[in-house]
């Protein structure tokens, strides 16, 4: 999904000739107002703390100091709806350069750079076989993330497709505790989609609400018998405050990981190799995903050719 939006937006062409440098002028400036808009959160969120302190040092909050942390708050609330659009238009530019300003700013929206939250990047000492059969195994949402998911519950598998190289598989969840945080962003039920893009990588894409998601994309990586590499990307179309946004991801995808930690030394403890034999997989819905792994690159000793083939690389 998400990345396969990537793939079209690169293969986007930009045409040459005498009128490029209008163009990227134009991108340059909105570029600016970009760079200055977002310098302006951190300067109002000091501004505020500072008054914040100022007015409750002396313990007393008079009527004027009242005025003032309302209207910085104010000033603060209506800086971040005045977030810069593209100003240009066909009146700035001929209809060639301007109809490639479109396409050149619609596929910068749709880039990893406009919509790229967080990253991570850890060197596991696990197994990549064993990361593998985690990302793909839907239980262990519901039994591994079980406090950091506050009793998610898997109540259907809704959809399975097959790819070249993967496939996807799409799952309703339900918030089962009638205090689980997460009713605050998202509805009790949703559809969630698990795609395999390729041996090394695995995306989860997460409806939040108004068709907005967030989408954690998983790239693993054996580095030998005994060890891998994992890189967690986090992206998003969410209209918060990218700052908070970060924050809130990088607290989730901490705690994850510490959840899984114990999972996944407790796979490297068992003969996990096994379950990489097609007729050892479970057949059980929520096992589709990584069934399809196995039959594309688990059988016939395909978890080693991965591994040389990185050493390779």
């Amino acid at each position: 999904m998400f990345l396969n939006c990537l793939k079209k937006n690169d293969q986007l062409s930009v045409n040459k000739g005498s009128y490029v440098s209008n163009v990227e002028i134009a991108l340059f400036i909105d570029q600016i107002k970009s760079n200055i808009w977002l310098f302006g959160i951190p300067s109002w969120l000091f501004g505020i703390t500072d008054r914040s302190i100022a007015v409750f040092a002396d313990g007393y909050l008079s009527l004027t100091e009242i005025f003032e942390l309302f209207t910085t708050f104010f000033f603060f609330v209506s800086w971040l709806y005045l977030k810069p659009e593209e100003s240009f238009n066909s009146n700035d530019l001929g209809p060639s350069q301007y109809q490639e300003y479109l396409n050149r700013t619609q596929a910068n929206k749709l880039q990893i750079k406009k919509l790229h939250m967080i990253s991570q990047e850890y060197i596991l000492p696990f197994p990549y076989i064993c990361q593998i059969y985690h990302l793909l195994n839907l239980k262990h949402l519901e039994t591994v993330h079980k406090f950091s998911l506050n009793n998610l519950k898997i109540i259907n598998i809704s959809q399975f497709q097959t790819t070249n190289s993967g496939g996807r598989i799409r799952f309703q969840t339900i918030l089962d505790s009638p205090a689980n945080p997460l009713r605050i962003w998202r509805q009790p039920t949703v559809e969630v989609d698990l795609i395999l893009h390729t041996p090394y990588t695995v995306e989860l894409s997460i409806p939040v609400y108004n068709q907005k998601r967030i989408f954690v994309i998983f790239h693993a990586f054996p580095l030998n018998d005994s060890e891998h590499q994992l890189f967690i990307d986090i992206y998003s179309d969410l209209e918060w405050p990218k700052p908070l946004l970060q924050i809130i991801l990088h607290f989730a995808s901490c705690l994850t990981l510490f959840e899984d930690l114990p999972y996944l030394r407790a796979l490297a403890d068992k003969n996990i190799e096994r379950l990489f034999n097609l007729s050892r997989t479970s057949n059980h819905e929520t096992a589709l995903l990584f069934k399809r792994y196995v039959e594309l690159y688990g059988s016939s000793g395909e978890g080693t050719k991965l591994l040389e083939g990185r050493e390779e690389s």
